[in-house]
């Protein structure tokens, strides 16, 4: 961070909003400084987004006052908030698929020559963003749906230079890229916080935080508890800061006994995705599986709960050879999956929490066609007090909640289901610290009563400090598997990428 008086981009002092019996912001501030990368962390439901959305114009606070380049604003609206050179890039990159990248870049903001526009201008002028800020050389005329997920982030930050922005506020900007296209990404952010830049980064990866932040204000219960540099300030001691207690450990310990075979696979394949997969998960254990994008490992999963079909191979559940071809069938046998992307596929947006939770299990409720609600109601209450989900109450919109939370109502779906053998889909993404905690909580308890465990993740230190054994897929292969002391990130890493280490692996 460089010394100095910095102008002030962004000044936001006591601002309050309350959803209903909701207080979302109490007297919240958030001060940022040009030229700056400045992180924004807390847990879900700390008041992160409610903030933003208040600087973006899309909510309008109770109370407080913001200043932008140091001049008061007073209620804004998303247009009139680009005007004053603030953008976002939002998690989810809200591009026209159909559009070319000059048209994604200068959209609504059209070079004209004349009353017609200049393609020949705007694709130019595209192509010249891209070069001078990314070194990047992509032809304008192609496709947003024919870029890669990182190539789609640049085309939103070029569309926000364009606009001659001043301030860019990142949301979790890094979750569906790979480490090289991350650290390309940093490389930008830094380039344009030299160029005078302020960049808001939210982001729940601590790891990013401490690279790329100068500064940090985290938040707790709707309000900031602290700004602090991350360069300076040890991160057991942030984290302790957003969740008001010691960090302890981030993997709590697991004790208990590992017994039969649970979950067996036996040299399953899939063409074009992968082959020869054997694998077993036994009650009470925890297996990692993890291999970068297009390795197969996905589609492995996918194919243990019906979703995609394999070509050839057994799958066996407490013995029993079984066959899922839909995911009806896995849930049938006592397979519950939850998926990568919670919002799309693990609940639904439109029910309450108690109609999420009994949805996979109406069986267990009904009689004679009719539902008994005091005994749903009762479970359903039960399991929002065991898995510490934090709602007004059982009839509560899932849209409402917040991402750590979404993710405990798709696990209380399936413990209401008494499922035996549960198949993760990088369970932790995008969520803070203290629900990760929580969720490794829930999975050591569940696999203390005897349930299998299968968890594919792309968080190398998740796996190796938390899992029993991890198992390593390269090129639709099964390359590895990991326990003990060769069980680290290292060596997950050089399997991952083909530079396997032999030494402790096997298959």
């Amino acid at each position: 961070m460089r010394t100095g008086e910095q102008r002030i981009a962004i000044s936001m002092k006591n601002i309050g909003k309350r959803f209903g019996a909701v207080q979302a912001l109490a007297g919240a501030n958030l001060e940022v400084a040009c030229g700056t990368v400045h992180g924004l962390v807390g847990q879900n439901g700390a008041g992160k987004s409610t903030i933003i959305k208040v600087l973006a114009g899309i909510v309008t606070p109770d109370s407080g006052s913001i200043e932008i380049m140091g001049e008061p604003v007073g209620r804004l609206n998303p247009a009139s908030v680009e005007r004053l050179g603030v953008h976002f890039i939002h998690q989810d990159r809200l591009l026209v698929p159909t559009a070319t990248i000059g048209e994604a870049v200068f959209l609504c903001h059209e070079p004209r020559a004349g009353i017609f526009i200049s393609r020949r201008t705007m694709d130019r002028r595209a192509a010249e963003l891209l070069k001078t800020y990314f070194d990047l050389e992509l032809d304008p005329g192609l496709l947003v749906q024919d870029l890669t997920t990182a190539q789609q982030k640049i085309v939103q930050i070029t569309r926000a230079l364009a606009q001659k922005a001043r301030v860019l506020v990142l949301d979790e900007p890094t979750a569906a890229l790979v480490k090289k296209e991350v650290d390309s990404l940093f490389t930008v952010l830094r380039r344009l916080r030299d160029d005078g830049i302020a960049v808001i980064f939210i982001s729940h990866y601590m790891q990013e935080i401490e690279s790329l932040c100068d500064t940090v204000t985290v938040m707790r219960n709707g309000t900031d508890v602290g700004v602090v540099s991350p360069k300076q300030t040890p991160m057991d001691d942030i984290i302790s800061m957003m969740i008001a207690r010691d960090v302890g450990e981030m993997f709590p310990p697991r004790e208990c006994e590992i017994g039969a075979p649970m979950l067996e696979v036996a040299n399953l394949m899939r063409e074009g995705s992968f082959a020869d997969i054997s694998l077993t998960v036994r009650r009470g254990e925890i297996v990692g599986l993890t291999g970068l994008l297009g390795s197969g490992a996905k589609d492995i999963v996918q194919c243990l709960f019906g979703l995609k079909q394999p070509d050839s191979g057994t799958i066996s559940v407490a013995g029993q050879p079984v066959t899922l071809a839909s995911p009806m069938q896995a849930v049938s046998h006592g397979i519950a999956m939850l998926p990568e992307d919670r919002r799309a596929h693990g609940v639904a947006l439109g029910l309450s929490v108690r109609e999420n939770v009994s949805l996979a299990s109406l069986g267990r409720y009904s009689q004679l066609g009719f539902m008994r609600r005091g005994s749903e109601r009762s479970i359903v209450t039960d399991l929002i007090r065991e898995l510490s989900i934090k709602t007004p109450g059982g009839e509560t919109l899932v849209r409402n909640l917040s991402g750590g939370n979404q993710q405990k109502v798709a696990i209380a779906k399936w413990l209401s289901c008494q499922s035996k053998v549960y198949v993760l889909d990088e369970p932790t993404v995008a969520v803070d610290v203290a629900a990760k905690v929580e969720i490794y909580t829930l999975l050591n308890r569940l696999a203390g009563e005897g349930a299998a465990i299968l968890m594919l993740s792309s968080d190398l230190l998740e796996l190796s400090d938390f899992c029993d054994r991890v198992l390593v897929v390269y090129r639709g292969a099964l390359v590895g598997e990991y326990s003990g002391a060769r069980l680290d990130s290292d060596h997950l890493l050089a399997a991952s990428s083909g530079a396997q280490l032999n030494e402790g692996a096997t298959v």
